[in-house]
């Protein structure tokens, strides 16, 4: 049987609209706000989300992929000696200078392995185009950010005052801070400002025969005296630790919590506005059913009941141009993540809003009086 409030949100939408588009699109502004902010910020953990190696080993206390320092060359002998280590792969990292006819950029230059079957990227570069950096000189780059650095596939620039040719781009590569320029470790050393080939990589990654005992090995290493004053983290956990690095560390993440206060505080206020307007004009039926026997009390239940409704409507309505919107997003290149629990969390801020407002709204019900009825 439908309930009373059901039939008259029902009966009469006109008035719960603007509270039903106020609590939508607080929830599609928290949606979107917390998509981008998360894909903006998993992005600073592309060099490991899109690699397949298991383990990173680093410099300790490194807080973010982006801060690394050298590790030496010996570490790569020790890390095979594993039982555990299937393969071990040097990873370089360059803050360069990029120049074309059509302007310049900070780039960051990504020196990695060039074989088909190399660990880095190899989610996001496929093995033809990844052998193709065999040849001295040659970069790849994201295609979105071809406009950005001025060039087309085939053309040549610089890189800290050496030529070097787009053979290529990809998708996927996108990075926070800068824009990812893929060589190979030959191609990436050249490049390098100070022109030192002794400097070793800023990283090893290693595949390991099981993957599942990552964590395990990974304790294992970095309690090994004869392993050296390194730092070894499981995949799954330095991409974290980068990732909580730029939200956190950085300060964007109080700009964020606090713009989703002030998203949720505006969204209270226009959506108990508009329950409490609708309330006010239904005030003389209220009074009916109170006269009729009907208490204040079941009243203000069915006020709640209203606006938990209205909260539902909002939802579907959000949810359904919040995909749209974030499809579109993913079509233009543009980095945007969002999983099912921050789905839900974003659905219940938004549900709070509701009862918020139901709460607010209940406040009119002071003024149903069967006495207003005799006016």
């Amino acid at each position: 049987m439908t309930s009373l409030a059901l039939k008259t949100l029902i009966y009469e939408w006109r008035r719960f609209l603007p509270a039903v588009l106020a609590v939508g699109f607080a929830c599609l502004l928290q949606l979107l706000q917390i998509a981008f902010v998360l894909g903006i910020f998993s992005s600073a953990s592309v060099y490991i989300t899109g690699s397949t190696a298991q383990l990173w080993i680093g410099y300790p206390g490194t807080q973010s992929v982006n801060v690394g320092r050298p590790v030496h060359e010996e570490l790569r002998s020790r890390l095979a000696m594993d039982p555990q280590v299937q393969r071990v792969e040097p990873f370089l990292w360059l803050d360069a200078d990029w120049r074309s006819a059509r302007g310049g950029a900070s780039v960051i230059v990504s020196g990695i392995d060039e074989r088909p079957n190399g660990l880095m990227f190899a989610h996001v570069l496929p093995a033809e185009l990844r052998a193709q950096l065999t040849v001295p000189d040659t970069v790849i780059v994201d295609r979105a950010d071809l406009s950005k650095l001025g060039v087309n596939v085939g053309e040549w620039a610089t890189i800290n005052g050496e030529r070097v040719r787009i053979i290529g781009v990809t998708q996927g590569l996108r990075a926070l801070g800068g824009v990812n320029v893929v060589a190979s470790l030959q191609t990436a050393r050249h490049l390098d400002a100070g022109g030192s080939t002794s400097i070793g990589p800023t990283y090893f990654v290693a595949q390991l025969r099981g993957p599942d005992n990552a964590e395990a090995v990974a304790r294992r290493l970095c309690c090994q005296a004869s392993f050296g004053p390194y730092e070894v983290w499981t995949a799954k956990a330095f991409a974290r630790r980068s990732e909580l690095y730029w939200l956190l560390d950085t300060g964007a993440g109080a700009g964020v919590m606090f713009l989703a206060v002030i998203v949720f505080a505006a969204g209270a206020a226009i959506s108990s506005q508009a329950l409490m307007a609708a309330v006010g004009g239904s005030l003389r039926e209220y009074a009916t059913l109170n006269a009729l026997g009907v208490g204040i009390a079941s009243l203000r239940w069915v006020v709640l009941e209203q606006a938990l409704w209205v909260g539902a409507a909002g939802l579907l309505g959000a949810a359904a141009l919040g995909g749209a919107l974030l499809l579109l997003a993913r079509s233009q290149d543009v980095p945007v993540v969002l999983d099912i629990w921050v789905t839900l969390l974003c659905m219940g801020v938004a549900l709070g809003v509701a009862v918020v407002s139901g709460l607010a709204a209940v406040q009119s019900l002071r003024r149903a009086d069967p006495a207003t009825l005799l006016r």
